[in-house]
């Protein structure tokens, strides 16, 4: 069972804070405003980057951050994907720190691609409400500071590697040849 905290409308610090993000923060903050409701399309890159992981595997990656690791920054759902807002520069980085754990050998081939979002990304953000009307965008952990705390690539690596631990067993043997001839040694002489 999670132990992430039950945040799901945004703080008018978090407002602020999602806010400063965008080419115009003010038209933002105007929109939200008199469109509470409304989800926006934020760029990424320089006040966050977002990790985007398939639902069910995301929300292994959430549980492991807050049941064993640091916790999260901001978490949100959108068309079947959790996004996991995460330090500028995640992006960059994670894609090689997943590369170096062997995250697309066969071994982890039942774990699921991540999509990293940043410099020249953008995302949509749920509404401050939590509630876009639609049921497709939400927050599962809305931001509630004007500066929330972001993990950065190895916290997102770490928790990535736990989840995939965690759902399916990885084996550094290779698969046993399921033709071989086995032989009982054991009474040998």
């Amino acid at each position: 069972m999670s132990s992430a905290p039950n945040v799901t409308r945004v703080t008018a610090d978090g407002v602020d804070w999602l806010a400063s993000a965008a080419t115009y923060p003010r038209s933002t903050l105007a929109l939200w405003e008199e469109r509470p409701g409304a989800p926006v399309v934020l760029p990424c890159g320089t006040v966050f980057d977002v990790v985007s992981a398939p639902a069910i595997f995301g929300r292994r990656m959430l549980d492991r951050l807050w049941d064993d690791g640091p916790g999260s920054g901001p978490v949100a759902v959108f068309r079947g994907r959790v996004l996991l807002f995460a330090a500028p520069g995640t992006a960059q980085r994670l894609p090689s720190l997943l590369a170096w754990e062997e995250w697309g050998s066969n071994r982890a081939e039942a774990v699921p691609p991540l999509l990293c979002h940043g410099t020249g990304d953008a995302v949509t953000v749920p509404a401050p409400t939590g509630d876009d009307g639609v049921g497709t965008a939400r927050w599962l952990v809305a931001p509630d500071t004007r500066h929330p705390w972001l993990p950065g690539p190895e916290v997102v690596l770490w928790a990535a590697v736990r989840a995939a631990r965690a759902a399916v067993r990885i084996s550094i043997f290779p698969p046993a040849d399921q033709d071989a001839k086995v032989y009982d040694v054991s009474r040998r002489r």
